[in-house]
């Protein structure tokens, strides 16, 4: 007797889920040289301090397991961090678990607490890990449109909207402010209707705030500190945005007890743990003075600045970015029609990378003629990238 196996053998549910996009553009642009304004990572090393901290950890003896919540410095540090810039007040042994990013915070996060089934009201454009962990959970994405306004350009989402996306199947709303890839940053106003839905209709929220302390415009509002959110969110952050460590991979999830514990008790068998002569580093920079963080926040403002202005010397229309790595343009003025097209051949035509956020979609059409660029570069890299784009290479 003759056997078959199937021509894929992942299962079905994730066939849709190829390879990252940016693991794609990264790739084109180092068969290419272009110079890549894709993939979010900076091209410079984090604070001196949390560097000199994690070499010393290395030398003295912090390679093995650390606890399954992450080791004490650390999980303080995190706490006193919220309570400093957010007057958040977390117990650091029992509401904060340090993860392997903040992607796993966030996958662990869905899959605790989504069954078959339930329903996770998003915005899209969204992260692509959101998609397939909510996939991978067997639970049903829920997205409402986020859509540049006709004045100012801001992205904003329809009212009426996101209340039919809640229903009595819903088990959380996941949102992520600063949002990557638009640069929105949710106002007060916008976060009160997202908490007055999640209490009636009994939700949890899971909030991605990994640019937290990237923001240009509006103010970075966390959702838990509005009223009645406290006990049903989790906050996900990490310092690889922050700290220019994005290879670490070292986040962390804080709330109340009860969903952290149920994070930790998934996570333990994703990762099981990770980074542990890291971990005190990251601590040392959670700790750095305030000068630090304005610092940043002007760097990477400036480098909006100047990013902004020279793809509209170059054609693009640009979408105003609020916060985050990120600056999104519009290729139509260009000719352009399709933003995945468009990126695979911009290396080639002019020598740069970004990023098709119509992937980043449901309802792609919203989204097909938007492409996204990351700032985090050094000033002179962003000034060849327009350079390049402007025709001049």
């Amino acid at each position: 007797m003759t056997t078959s196996t199937p021509a894929d053998p992942l299962v079905t549910r994730m066939r849709p889920f190829g390879t990252t996009i940016f693991a794609e553009m990264s790739a084109l642009a180092v068969r290419t040289g272009a110079v890549n304004l894709g993939q979010g990572f900076p091209d410079t090393d984090g604070p001196p301090e949390m560097l000199a901290a994690a070499a010393e950890a290395l030398a003295t003896g912090a390679n093995q397991y650390p606890p399954l919540a992450g080791i004490p410095a650390l999980r303080h540090a995190i706490a006193e961090h919220e309570q400093r810039f957010w007057g958040l007040e977390r117990d650091p042994d029992s509401e904060v678990v340090v993860t392997a990013g903040a992607t796993e915070a966030i996958a662990a996060a869905i899959l605790a607490l989504c069954e078959p089934g339930d329903e996770v009201v998003c915005f899209e454009p969204y992260y692509d890990s959101y998609a397939a962990s909510i996939t991978l959970a067997g639970a049903v994405r829920r997205p409402v449109t986020l859509r540049p306004a006709e004045t100012g350009g801001r992205y904003e989402f329809d009212e009426a909207a996101l209340r039919a996306a809640f229903g009595p199947r819903t088990r959380l709303a996941l949102l992520n402010t600063p949002h990557n890839p638009t640069g929105k940053v949710f106002s007060g106003e916008e976060l009160a209707l997202i908490a007055d839905l999640c209490q009636e209709h009994d939700v949890f929220a899971v909030t991605d705030e990994v640019y937290e302390h990237l923001v240009f415009g509006g103010e970075h509002i966390p959702l838990a500190t509005l009223p009645g959110m406290r006990d049903r969110t989790l906050r996900v952050s990490s310092a690889g945005k922050t700290f220019s460590c994005t290879g670490w991979k070292v986040g962390w999830a804080t709330g109340p007890a009860r969903l952290v514990s149920a994070v930790q008790r998934v996570k333990q068998f994703l990762t099981f743990v990770n980074a542990s002569p890291l971990q005190p580093a990251v601590a040392v920079a959670l700790r750095l003075p305030d000068a630090y963080f304005t610092e940043f926040n002007a760097r990477m403002r400036a480098n909006r600045d100047r990013l902004t202005a020279g793809l509209l010397d170059a054609g693009f229309g640009v979408f105003p970015s609020d916060g985050t790595y990120f600056v999104t343009a519009d290729i139509r003025p260009l000719g352009g029609t399709d933003g995945i097209e468009f990126c695979r051949a911009l290396p080639a035509r002019s020598g740069v990378v970004a990023v098709p956020t119509q992937v980043f979609y449901d309802h792609q059409d919203a989204g097909r003629h938007l492409i996204r660029f990351a700032f985090c570069k050094r000033p002179e890299v962003i000034d060849e990238a327009v350079r390049r784009l402007k025709g001049q290479a």
